[in-house]
């Protein structure tokens, strides 16, 4: 075992991105948030895309801020958005935004092909008009997809610019729709009868794997002296954020924050029934062979927008406000679809609590706190239904990514639960993204029990009792029709 190491975290959200350098012991990690840099859509000929070269560049920028010395880099990012290479390895156009409305209706086109039962019991991935085998038959057609000749999911496509390498690491690959999350390698079957190429897609590797080096032109631009290895990790920032949970032991669930909510249990295996699928449960895969069996939830999403609508003010006095209104005076159901797209997402509040019934909420304080009560909800009903199918025990919630800061969110959500609720790291991604690194270079050892061990002994978690029973919760519930 070696005696300590210095890691580069590269942690691509879907609203920022940043590089976060970890020192790390057997004993302890320490991070240093060096670079931070903004990850905004951007609409053009009305297709919305990201603006990945800008992001490649917050990459080089940050690594460079990180140096002059690094041991290993390691990237995860947001999930089922590509980017489509040719045969010379050029990119063929930016990446299209999981925002965009292409996807519409597109999910029914392709189960009238191969049935959504059937294609659960393969892949376990819960519907969302978004996820890659959607986008792939939204694509078919286009030049752009004719002239491909490889497929890169966003984290394997900053790892291919930085190495050369063309990979796919598991954890991103469970979410295209297009894995076998029992076998945890590509459906064969299903690629040829949906009618994707399959020679679009990569080897696959696991989280631990040393990809490949920092290219010489990479070292140049950021100074750093080579070589310097780059580590897959789990490049699903939510599968990175799950090695970060602090737990101490397997009976727990998890709330990953952000701008969306992943709420879920860590499992041996996937669970991919009929009652999973009806529930809209997903079986993603996680490091060392485990599944995250979750469900998105809108997330922070619903306050981003609402606060960009308002012309972006501070969030610190409305969340201070928000405190002070009733708490469940309005709810909305956090996974509903129709707040997935971007703007006038107050508007859409409001209506969605008109056509329950119930007031809408008449002041941005009142929004929020119906944002926030209506997440909390969501956790609830998910870590329900994720113990109830998965057969799991959960005795404790952990809060984990931007959302543990949230101080009235984390406590609803031990309210809702009726479970304590424990906060932190915020910065869990890019945590378990250096501790997969740290492992692969032999400076930790050991398996995510002994990796969280690690996290508790380097974080400060702030725990939260459950308050006054859960009745209101659920009456709140039965008011949207989810009891």
């Amino acid at each position: 075992m070696t005696a300590g190491a210095r890691v580069a975290a590269v942690d691509l959200g879907a609203s920022s991105g940043r590089v976060v350098s970890f020192d790390v012991t057997p004993d302890r990690i320490a991070s240093t948030e060096v670079h931070r840099f903004p990850n905004g859509p951007v609409r053009l000929g009305g297709t919305l895309h990201w603006d990945v070269l800008g992001l490649y560049r917050g990459v080089l920028d940050g690594l460079r801020a990180a140096g002059p010395q690094l041991d290993a880099v390691g990237v995860d990012s947001w999930a089922v958005d590509y980017g489509l290479l040719d045969a010379t390895g050029a990119l063929l156009g930016n990446p299209v935004h999981y925002r965009d409305g292409r996807t519409d209706g597109v999910p029914d086109a392709v189960h009238a092909r191969v049935p959504a039962a059937e294609l659960y019991r393969v892949t376990g991935l819960q519907v969302l008009p978004f996820n890659t085998v959607y986008q792939l038959a939204a694509a078919a057609g286009s030049p752009q997809l004719a002239a491909a000749r490889h497929l890169l999911l966003i984290p394997d496509l900053i790892c291919h610019w930085l190495t050369g390498a063309r990979f796919a690491e598991v954890t991103n690959a469970s979410t295209t729709g297009l894995l076998d999350a029992r076998t945890r390698t590509w459906s064969a079957e299903l690629l040829v009868r949906l009618g994707i190429d399959a020679g679009l897609f990569p080897p696959l590797v696991e989280p631990g794997a040393v990809v490949g080096s920092l290219l010489p032109h990479v070292l140049a631009e950021t100074g750093l002296p080579g070589p310097v290895p780059v580590v897959a990790v789990g490049s699903h920032d939510t599968a990175s954020a799950v090695v970060g949970v602090p737990a101490a032991g397997r009976d727990f669930a998890y709330v990953a924050t952000g701008t969306w909510s992943l709420v879920g249990v860590e499992l041996d295996g996937p669970v991919p029934t009929e009652a999973g699928r009806r529930a809209n449960f997903s079986n993603e895969l996680g490091v060392d062979g485990t599944v995250r069996y979750l469900r998105n939830v809108m997330g922070l999403w619903l306050l981003q927008e609402c606060l960009r609508e308002w012309g972006d003010p501070e969030p610190g006095p409305l969340l201070d406000a928000a405190a002070g209104e009733p708490a469940l005076a309005a709810v909305v159901d956090a996974g509903d679809p129709a707040f997935i797209p971007p703007g006038g997402m107050p508007a859409r509040i409001a209506a969605a609590c008109a056509r329950t019934g119930q007031r809408p909420p008449g002041t941005p304080a009142a929004v929020v706190r119906c944002v926030l009560d209506s997440l909390a909800l969501a956790h609830r009903r998910a870590v329900r239904q994720a113990a109830g199918l998965s057969g799991t025990r959960v005795g404790v919630v952990h809060v984990v990514g931007g959302g543990a800061r949230n101080t009235l969110l984390c406590q609803s959500t031990a309210d809702a639960c009726g479970l304590p609720v424990l906060a932190g790291p915020a910065e869990a991604a890019a945590c378990g993204n250096a501790l997969v690194q740290a492992r692969a270079l032999g400076v930790v050892t050991g398996g995510l029990a002994e990796l969280r061990g690690l996290v508790r002994a380097s974080t400060d978690v702030v725990r939260y009792e459950p308050r006054g029973g859960t009745a209101a919760w659920d009456e709140a519930e039965g008011r949207l029709g989810l009891a």
